[in-house]
């Protein structure tokens, strides 16, 4: 039987053509994952210069408001009418995260060439770009998703005999993966990102496949200085047993969290959409001041894809410095409140974006938190917390899992994170019982549809 074309395997004899099959295969996995890695690397310039951004805030650096810093928190009172207005009209085909477009792709297929093509691609990276840069309060993972799907729809289109072994939404989703994992410079999540979301189903061909693609496309977008692990590498003092102990209470919570965020983002998009396009600067201002409005009040720890909070709150300028204070927890439950409202605010307008680093947020505040003012281990709540929030709002646990522990760089903490996050998914998909990126999917269909009144 020769081997399949698809991934390396077979016994055919050293020199014969069927031999030569794998060893192609393989390059051209290698490429591809090259190439959805290069085509990451501006977008985690981005997220860095985002990052160095908030850093100069007063809630990150305990300083007064100047007139530099309050600029750039109420940026979006300029930059959001001006991003509504362009997907209103000019760049109406960037608007939306991108990852309901790409399964839109999987699921009408005559719909790519449309979808996945350069100029709602670019359309989709510009605006991203410019919310990410005012300090706008959302992920990444929509653009880089459609990065790594239109890298992989471009190559099949330029040369049709490219992995022929895999059909066309195969190739979609693995470049979709590996768009995922080079924007996060985490292959395993990019992987199974692959089967537990885009396709739905597992199968051993794809998933061999994807992993390596996903895994050269974090090398190379790593070129950029991105950490290997993204918190730093974070040691849990708690033994399994007590990960075990606070992991169903934390999750329960934490999954609450996040099933609430995804269901009001997703109720806001409903109603909002429809006003934004109709009166996209009215709309704009309004939103862009209450976007600007949460990020004085909360020093600038509302903005940001979170990332940048996350690492704040495992220093010493938590969200409660004084266990107890009222003051104190009145302020952390106003910085929890500003980080599920103010990326809805982004999101449900449309703005290019995600809500993975959000829903890692909410969950990190609320788990740093709520164990600094019982007296316990911050950084366990934190890492509790997150995976739940997480897990609650996507519904993806096992995603979630491996994410999380490429951000604390220890696998001590997998048997926690392991009971948050299922907890965390069990109860999102109590309030919110289809997944948020299909259920985004379902209510726009894609812009596609939008361009028809």
């Amino acid at each position: 039987m020769p081997p399949s074309p698809a991934f390396p395997g077979g016994s055919a004899s050293p020199g014969s053509p069927a031999s030569k099959g794998p060893l192609i295969t393989l390059l051209q996995l290698l490429a591809l994952g090259a190439l959805v890695g290069l085509a990451c690397l501006p977008l985690n310039l981005v997220d860095g210069w985002q990052a160095a951004m908030l850093h100069r805030l007063p809630g990150f650096t305990n300083q007064s408001w100047e007139l530099p810093t309050l600029l750039m928190a109420v940026a979006p009172v300029v930059v959001m009418p001006a991003l509504l207005w362009l997907q209103a009209g000019p760049m109406r085909r960037g608007a939306g995260s991108g990852i309901p477009q790409t399964i839109e792709c999987l699921e009408n297929p005559s719909s790519t060439d449309e979808l996945m093509g350069s100029k709602p691609l670019i359309q989709r990276l510009s605006l991203w770009t410019a919310a990410s840069l005012a300090l706008m309060p959302m992920g990444r993972e929509g653009p880089v998703v459609q990065v790594g799907a239109a890298v992989a729809v471009a190559l099949r289109k330029r040369f049709p005999r490219l992995l022929a072994g895999l059909p066309d939404g195969s190739l979609l989703a693995i470049g979709a993966g590996a768009g995922l994992a080079g924007g996060f410079n985490s292959p395993l999540m990019g992987a199974v990102f692959v089967f537990e979301e885009l396709t739905g189903r597992f199968q051993a061909k794809v998933l061999c496949a994807s992993a390596l693609v996903c895994a050269v496309a974090a090398l190379i977008s790593n070129l950029t200085g991105i950490p290997i692990f993204i918190l730093s590498t974070i040691q849990t003092p708690e033994p399994e047993v007590l990960q075990l102990l606070f992991a169903l209470p934390v999750g329960l919570v934490a999954g609450g969290l996040g099933g609430l965020f995804a269901k009001l983002l997703l109720k806001s998009t409903a109603w909002l959409r429809p006003q934004v396009l109709r009166q996209p600067l009215r709309w704009g201002l309004i939103l862009g001041a209450a976007l600007a409005l949460i990020a004085v009040v909360s020093g600038g720890r509302s903005g940001g894809d979170g990332e940048a909070l996350m690492g704040l709150l495992l220093s010493d300028s938590g969200p409660i410095p004084v266990p107890g204070s009222p003051l104190d927890i009145f302020g952390w439950l106003l910085l929890l409140a500003a980080r599920i409202v103010a990326p809805i605010l982004a999101l449900a307008a449309g703005i290019p974006g995600g809500l993975i680093d959000p829903a890692f947020a909410i969950g990190s505040v609320f788990g740093s938190g709520s164990f600094e003012l019982l007296g316990g281990n911050a950084q366990l709540g934190l890492a509790l917390g997150m995976a739940g929030a997480l897990a609650g709002a996507t519904q993806l646990p096992l995603m979630t899992i491996l994410f999380s522990l490429r951000m604390l760089g220890d696998q001590q903490w997998l048997f926690g994170l392991l009971i948050s996050a299922f907890v965390g998914a069990s109860v999102g998909r109590k309030l919110q019982p289809e997944a948020i990126y299909h259920a985004l999917w379902g209510l726009g269909r894609s812009p596609l549809a939008e361009k028809k009144p």
